[in-house]
């Protein structure tokens, strides 16, 4: 447990309803893996460290590019080239030297998630296609593991909350074949207020307050400055999280 000292930093968070010392016990506790540290996982990432989450699991195996300079917000003109775990985590643990940041530079496959995944409590997602994040759908599910999904396309974003068992995962509301991986447009501030959006989500989860986005999509539109909210339902032949083997 922080000092009294230590705990200061904490002192504002502590004060809403609900929260309190409990609560940032729970966080002190947590372990999450943000899986992807680009335009989502930095601002989710930066944001789970300063509410003082123990230990922050950080997966990527991508370098630093010039283009990724405009919303990754952890990685900057000098780290270009330079592996994004390492990159993010020389700033998080400069933010709040008390979490415990582990950095894997390896991709995310069927293969490996498991030992990629052990021991964590939640998974925000930093992906940047279908296909990975499918994988992590089915880790989590298997798992029994939380995992918060977001995206971002131009000025809109998109999260939802998979809390396996107790409402719809990824493959419900995507039951195709995910498309190849390809670039496309973003606007830098729009990553950075999904991933803001996405700490909220795991904070919550992990200290019990409020209410998740289970089983809703929550569709931002920076063009319009517009929230709204999609019903996403359970599919009873999901080949994921349907089925006797699932609903155990």
């Amino acid at each position: 447990m922080e000092s009294d000292r230590e705990l200061l930093r904490y002192s504002r968070q502590m004060m809403i309803r609900g929260f309190g010392i409990e609560g940032q016990k729970k966080l002190f506790s947590a372990k999450v893996a943000v899986a992807g540290i680009g335009g989502l996982g930095c601002p989710a990432s930066y944001y789970l460290v300063a509410a003082g989450v123990g230990c922050l699991r950080l997966i990527d195996c991508d370098v630093v590019e010039i283009s990724n300079l405009n919303r990754q917000i952890l990685h900057w003109s000098n780290d270009i080239d330079r592996p994004k775990v390492e990159s993010a985590a020389m700033k998080l643990s400069l933010l709040n030297p008390n979490v415990r940041i582990d950095a894997i530079n390896e991709k995310i496959t069927d293969e490996n998630i498991d030992d990629l995944m052990k021991g964590i409590d939640i998974i925000v997602d930093g992906q940047d296609n279908l296909q990975t994040r499918m994988i992590i759908n089915k880790f989590a599910v298997r798992n029994k593991v939380p995992y918060i999904y977001a995206a971002v396309y131009g000025m809109e974003g998109y999260l939802m909350t998979i809390i396996p068992h107790e409402g719809p995962c990824l493959k419900c509301m995507y039951p195709g074949e995910p498309p190849k991986p390809e670039r496309f447009p973003v606007l830098g501030t729009t990553p950075g207020v999904m991933g803001c959006l996405e700490a909220t989500e795991a904070i919550k989860l992990i200290t019990g307050i409020g209410r998740p986005a289970v089983g809703r999509l929550l569709v931002y539109d920076g063009e319009e400055m517009s929230f709204q909210e999609i019903s996403i339902k359970r599919n009873s032949n999901c080949p994921v999280c349907s089925g006797p083997l699932h609903n155990k």
